[in-house]
């Protein structure tokens, strides 16, 4: 029922975007759907009013991110627990933290780029109509030294993709009232119909996610830093407390910081 909640209407989405802080938002231009090439280029929103941000998406070819909106407005900090404990109750008591959400507002025929992402995954589609490719989280199309990468240097559309991957992929079309949800880490692309689309992400974190990830890191250190292919990625028993020692100490020093991509030029 998300795409009737007053929150996500198109004038408090607007007021949503006159005060939403510089360092929360994400304004992308891409490429045209089925380009070989990748374009990627930030943009700022400026003095322009929210209505008038919307109105240009909706006839631009871009995409804006808000993240972290639970951080931002407590409106939707309370929307957000009101979701994960309807999933805890229907799902047998499934354990959540690290909540997050976001809301994305792109232009009709824009695309997000073939990519994975470590957290828990769920996409609300809110208005308009996108399809969805999803793809298996295995060889070729999610490599151990692709999930190392993105824990190590958070950069998560890197990633090699292949127009033959799509005769492996589940397709979803999605419109306002759906929602998906996927396998862990399974990589995935989006493309808009010829409308403007917004929809909410949300992430989380649970125990096993968490062991996971630290795995992602001392794994991907191992192998970028100390030339070590790493033999396990088992969450559990000696040699993992050993890897979660490892990463937490390499993330305590900063180390990884000065490697990491700065922020993309603004060019709009």
């Amino acid at each position: 029922r998300l795409h009737t909640h007053p929150l996500f209407s198109m004038d408090a989405l607007a007021e949503l975007i006159d005060r939403y802080p510089r360092e929360h938002y994400a304004l992308v231009q891409m490429g045209p759907q089925g380009s070989a090439r990748r374009t990627w280029r930030a943009g700022d929103i400026g003095g322009v009013k929210g209505k008038d941000v919307i109105r240009a998406i909706a006839q631009g070819r871009m995409w804006l991110n808000m993240r972290n909106v639970h951080a931002v407005d407590p409106k939707y900090r309370e929307l957000l627990d009101q979701i994960f404990e309807e999933v805890r109750v229907n799902a047998g008591n499934y354990e959540t933290f690290n909540r997050s959400c976001g809301i994305l507002i792109s232009s009709p025929n824009a695309q997000v780029y073939y990519h994975s992402d470590l957290p828990g995954q769920s996409l609300w589609q809110l208005h308009g109509r996108k399809r969805v490719y999803v793809y298996p989280a295995k060889p070729p199309f999610l490599t151990e030294e692709q999930l190392e990468n993105i824990a190590l240097y958070e950069v998560e559309v890197d990633m090699k993709y292949d127009t033959s991957y799509d005769q492996s992929a589940l397709v979803f079309e999605i419109g306002g009232g759906d929602m998906l949800h996927w396998e862990l880490n399974a990589p995935h692309r989006v493309e808009n119909l010829d409308c403007l689309n917004v929809s909410m992400t949300t992430e989380h974190w649970t125990e096993s996610i968490r062991r996971s990830q630290m795995i992602n890191m001392a794994n991907g250190i191992l192998r970028t830093k100390a030339g070590v292919k790493p033999a396990s990625r088992a969450t559990e028993g000696a040699g993992f407390w050993a890897k979660a020692v490892l990463q937490a100490g390499i993330k305590r020093a900063g180390l990884l910081k000065k490697e990491r991509k700065a922020r993309r030029p603004i060019q709009f």
